[in-house]
């Protein structure tokens, strides 16, 4: 064979092993991040397909949000398109973003493993401990401030989340016996949803309807110890089959749970619509996540009348008193001389919480 003729075919298969080579490399040019879109603003109202910047990643919207910021968590209304701006995300050490694995339950971690929560924040495990949630157990995880470079821890803030009007350490003395998977920070996440809860009307007011929420969750969950309804004898009796969608998830299924213990296959369906979650399909979600559970009782305190004539919240937020909170959500079997005990209860609690916030209770505190 000719040297013309082998170089020939050593150029053929060298563009050919280029090719396959190129191939196999990673695109970094054409995956680069794309440009980030305007960036989010928590004034500003989403719906559905409209998208925002945050932390150096671009967001959609799934359905209407204002005030809740982008993330994986939350309510799930916040898809995660990836990175923006261009290039990579850096390992821990250097660059402006972190690169820490993601949170695994059951997963064991060693004392001082980092991790990213499903809500996009990071924590740290304080003891070695196997893969407990960071939001639930917060004596095995502290919150970790994450600058790329391995940052500072940063305790929660002690007044709340920016405008809720109990700090943790308030919230920790209203309710000394509550289980772990009542957390603070799983409060904190659900008020985001509704961004007028606790920030209607005076200082004042703002203290009355965040202690009027919680002395009714207070009596409703058994001061936050119980998660769904103890009696399961009356678990069958909450499937309404006259409803359309019928209980797709059991007779059983829509037994109270959560701290206002949402009952009934009907309002499993309207809270899961008003917040995203397909709770009709999976009502269990209401036991087994805090945030998603807090959710639905700020869910029936801002939209719901129950046996009442107003929402709870309209009657903090228009002077109707307490009493009325008690009538929107249990006032068949409790008000005009139902069970003057119950509403004792409700009233006890109420007067306790507003005294830890330093507010006046202001009148009309029965029904």
């Amino acid at each position: 064979m000719s040297k013309k003729r082998l170089l020939s075919i050593v150029a053929t298969i060298s563009v050919a092993l280029a090719g396959t080579a190129a191939a196999l490399l990673p695109m970094t040019v054409s995956n680069a991040a794309e440009a980030c879109v305007a960036a989010y603003n928590n004034s500003t109202v989403y719906t559905g397909s409209m998208r925002a910047s945050y932390n150096g990643r671009n967001w959609t919207a799934k359905w209407w949000t204002q005030g809740e910021a982008p993330s994986t968590g939350g309510s799930g209304v916040w898809a995660d398109n990836g990175a923006c701006g261009g290039g990579t995300t850096p390992p821990p050490g250097g660059g402006t973003t972190c690169n820490y694995p993601n949170w695994a339950a059951g997963t064991f971690y060693p004392a001082g493993s980092i991790v990213k929560y499903t809500n996009g924040n990071y924590y740290r495990a304080k003891y070695e401990n196997p893969g407990y949630d960071p939001i639930i157990s917060t004596w095995f995880w502290e919150p970790f401030a994450c600058n790329g470079g391995g940052g500072t821890t940063t305790p929660p803030p002690g007044g709340g989340s920016g405008s809720f009007p109990v700090s943790e350490s308030q919230f920790n003395q209203m309710f000394p016996s509550r289980i772990p998977f009542y957390s603070y920070a799983g409060l904190i996440d659900a008020v985001k949803k509704y961004p007028a809860f606790t920030t209607t009307g005076s200082d004042t007011v703002k203290k009355q309807e965040a202690a009027a929420f919680l002395a009714n969750v207070n009596h409703e969950s058994g001061g936050l110890v119980y998660v769904e309804e103890i009696n399961q004898a009356n678990w069958p009796l909450y499937c309404d089959r006259s409803q359309s969608y019928g209980c797709p998830a059991g007779q059983n299924a829509y037994h109270g749970r959560g701290p206002i213990q949402l009952s009934w296959n009907f309002n499993y369906k309207a809270a899961g619509d008003a917040l995203g979650i397909d709770l009709l399909n999976n009502p269990d979600r209401v036991k087994n996540e805090a945030s998603i559970a807090y959710q639905t009782a700020v869910w029936y305190w801002m939209t719901q009348r129950g046996p009442g004539t107003m929402t709870p919240h309209d009657a903090m937020v228009n002077s109707r008193g307490f009493g009325e909170t008690i009538r929107s959500i249990n006032g068949s079997l409790e008000c005009n001389g139902g069970n003057p005990a119950q509403v004792q209860s409700r009233i006890d609690a109420y007067n306790r919480f507003a005294g830890i916030l330093g507010v006046s209770p202001g009148g009309n505190l029965s029904c």
